[in-house]
């Protein structure tokens, strides 16, 4: 695993948590953010992946 890999899975569960969080507090905008945190997430360990393959 490099450190994009952990980076980025860090960040898609820290987007995940906070998702939870927003739909627990009827918080549209937090859910949102969470969201939009737990894709950016994938798509740094995604590039993790990547780079790891090559």
């Amino acid at each position: 695993m490099n450190k994009d890999q952990v980076k980025g899975r860090a960040e898609e569960a820290k987007g995940k948590v906070k998702e939870v969080t927003g739909k627990i507090l009827n918080d549209d905008e937090m859910e949102l953010e969470g969201n939009v945190e737990k894709k950016v997430g994938k798509v740094k360990a995604g590039f993790g992946d990547l780079k790891d393959d090559i």
